[in-house]
């Protein structure tokens, strides 16, 4: 397991997996019990244009586009992964897929999407070689890539106490944090910890959020990062202190 983790930041690990699944997969969450959320956060009349990093094989694009979005780009660091996903919606569109390394995203300008959606790309980076300075290597990108005032959609395990230091360190970010049961039936969960559109108060360390959530809650968490191009770093370091 130890080996296999510590690969999470490696193409060859990716491309050997994706040669050897046959069907779709997807991370933490699937598109539907996400959907309200992300109608929420990335309003579809607005028309925006969306980044969904480390896309794997997911169907999660493909349902967005389903649900009314209109044009999402999905980048990997398998090459194998894209080619696949080219070849399958290649009469889609709306769906462009490119092979991409989350923590250079040069090939992107500066301020060119409405939204990053990440499911386990930065909990990956974070289980590999070099974390400390992959993660804000990524981070620093995702935020490049957003427009002002454009939000970065973070569904992670990671609570507040382990997340919330590396977000707020790397970039100038408003954040908020909703909670999401890991095991939702297909009925949806009738007593959820949380209700998913209502965010968890959050302070400084996280404290709160553990308050009103419980110890080891068995949800994930969704940090939306607003960037807000206004909060210079001097504010946001007296704001830690």
């Amino acid at each position: 397991m130890g080996t296999s983790t510590q690969a999470y930041g490696e193409p060859w690990y990716w491309d050997n997996r994706y040669s050897s699944e046959s069907g779709p997969f997807d991370w933490y969450q699937k598109y539907p019990s996400l959907a309200p959320l992300i109608n929420l956060y990335i309003p579809r009349h607005v028309h925006p244009r969306i980044l969904v990093v480390g896309c794997g094989n997911s169907a999660f694009s493909e349902e967005m586009v389903s649900d009314g979005y209109e044009d999402v780009v999905n980048i990997d660091i398998s090459t194998v992964v894209i080619e696949a996903m080219k070849k399958k919606y290649s009469n889609h569109p709306q769906l462009k897929y490119i092979g991409m390394d989350v923590r250079d995203m040069s090939e992107f300008q500066s301020g060119s999407f409405n939204a990053v959606i990440d499911k386990g790309t930065l909990d990956s980076i974070l289980c590999g070689n070099d974390s400390r300075k992959n993660a804000p290597r990524m981070l620093k990108e995702v935020w490049r890539v957003l427009k002002d005032n454009g939000v970065y959609i973070l569904v992670t395990y990671g609570a507040p106490l382990y997340r919330l230091q590396l977000l707020r360190e790397s970039c100038s970010w408003r954040i908020k944090l909703h909670v999401i049961d890991k095991l939702l039936s297909d009925e949806g969960s009738e007593h959820p910890v949380q209700e998913l559109t209502n965010p968890v108060p959050i302070d400084d360390n996280g404290s709160s959020a553990e308050a009103v959530l419980g110890k080891n809650p068995d949800v994930h968490y969704i940090y939306v990062c607003t960037k807000d191009e206004s909060l210079k770093p001097e504010q946001k370091h007296e704001e830690q202190v």
